[in-house]
């Protein structure tokens, strides 16, 4: 990479550096990284030979796990290195069982690349939807270590598309190939000369198949639906989500409510409670007999969402008034419709759940009636729209299967 690259990337981590004086984010990372090659060495085999798999952070995870866990189950013998950009990932993830070690990626420096190579003696890289570091790309290109990244998803607004993207362009030659999500991305690469693209699909799709056929029962959550006509489940909700939600619950004496914040804290629940004007409680506290006489759980806890959405005939899927919505396909594999907010468009399957209606964007209070409203009051259009998003689902399954074939199992 350039001059200019590697001094951009000493200024970010120089940056990440005094940011961890205060900030407890970026001191996760720099505490994670400062010890990632002490343990490496401690944790790997000095033979090498390991399929690196690196996640940005939770996201990108998830979408990566249903190749690990294919590879761990057709190879058991495999050596695979999970690692990690940002906290988010790591201290959820960082005693994952399937992988041999799981550790903070250091700076995409010079120094740091190679002494990480050097340690871990990959046998290939597979890197997940995002994260384009060009030091780490050009020397596992110079070194002839297969790399990939998968689950891609390419938009015209990113720098490999600008005319003074050149470096951002190149990182992308260093791949040995490219599995994107749709064919608008393979399009865009071919444009710029990107031919050794496969279009194979999302990975999350696997993914959230897999939560479903795996999910465990909540007894509060069964308590409170069980008589229930209808339920609205509310995941990952920030208060500008709640603004609309909570409202709509209250005018609704015949709805149940499930609703997990993105956050879980004193403040976010004690938000959420002050207004409420029907019975609720707390997941965490409360016994199933406690929640039979509730109208409304919050979910307070962490790991309990995608289980909940089973007890749904709606779902909210929140963040979509802040940097964008979370998780949608957890909520669409129940045969639910799922409705969110406006900053949807970068995400493929919010545009593809609107055009098959199975989902459903609002931005203000007059549209989110006149979506939410027929959806609660028309059960067989609801139904209708539930069974739309689950095909939705169906349909888009294979993308870790045709992926591990091609890299994998040939």
């Amino acid at each position: 990479m350039t001059p200019f690259y590697d001094f951009a990337i000493h200024l970010y981590s120089l940056g990440v550096k005094i940011a961890s004086l205060r900030h407890e984010k970026a001191r996760k990372i720099i505490d994670g990284q400062a010890v990632t090659m002490q343990r490496l060495k401690k944790e790997l085999s000095p033979e090498g030979g390991y399929i690196w798999i690196h996640a940005a952070s939770l996201g990108e995870f998830e979408q990566g796990r249903p190749l690990i866990e294919m590879i761990r189950r057709n190879h058991p013998d495999a050596k695979i290195l999970l690692t990690f950009f940002s906290p988010s990932g790591y201290e959820v993830r960082h005693n994952f069982p399937l992988v041999d070690a799981v550790v903070y990626l250091p700076f995409d420096t010079k120094k740091n690349v190679r002494q990480f190579l050097d340690t871990v003696k990959p046998r290939m890289a597979i890197f997940v939807k995002y994260e384009f570091w060009g030091n780490y790309l050009n020397e596992l290109k110079l070194r002839g270590i297969p790399t990939y990244i998968i689950s891609a998803i390419f938009r015209k607004s990113q720098p490999f598309f600008k005319p003074w993207g050149g470096e951002f362009r190149k990182m992308l030659t260093y791949f040995t190939h490219i599995y994107v999500q749709d064919e608008g991305s393979r399009e865009l690469l071919a444009g710029i000369g990107i031919k050794n693209v496969t279009v194979a699909g999302d990975t999350r799709f696997d993914r959230v198949t897999d939560i479903m056929e795996s999910c465990v029962e909540i007894p509060q959550a069964a308590a409170l639906t069980r008589d229930a006509s209808l339920t609205l489940v509310a995941g990952s909700t920030w208060p500008p989500d709640e603004s609309y939600l909570l409202p709509c619950f209250n005018a609704h004496p015949e709805m149940k409510l499930i609703v997990a914040p993105h956050e879980v804290n004193e403040e976010r629940i004690a938000a959420i409670e002050s207004q409420l004007n029907r019975p609720s409680c707390r997941l965490s506290t409360a016994s199933p007999e406690e929640a039979a006489k509730c109208d409304c759980i919050i979910v307070d806890c962490y790991g309990k969402l995608s289980s909940a959405y089973r007890y749904g005939n709606i779902a909210y899927i929140g963040g979509g008034f802040g940097v964008g919505i979370h998780n949608l396909n957890e909520a669409a594999v129940y045969d639910i419709p799922v409705i969110f907010g406006p900053h949807y468009h970068k995400f493929k399957e919010a545009r593809d759940l609107i055009k098959c209606k199975g989902g459903f964007s609002f931005s203000n209070k007059e549209e989110f009636d006149a979506i939410i409203e027929p959806i609660i009051n028309d059960k067989k259009l609801r139904e209708q729209y539930g069974k739309n998003a689950g095909n939705y689902i169906k349909e888009n399954l294979g993308a870790t299967r045709i992926i591990y074939a091609d890299i994998i199992g040939r």
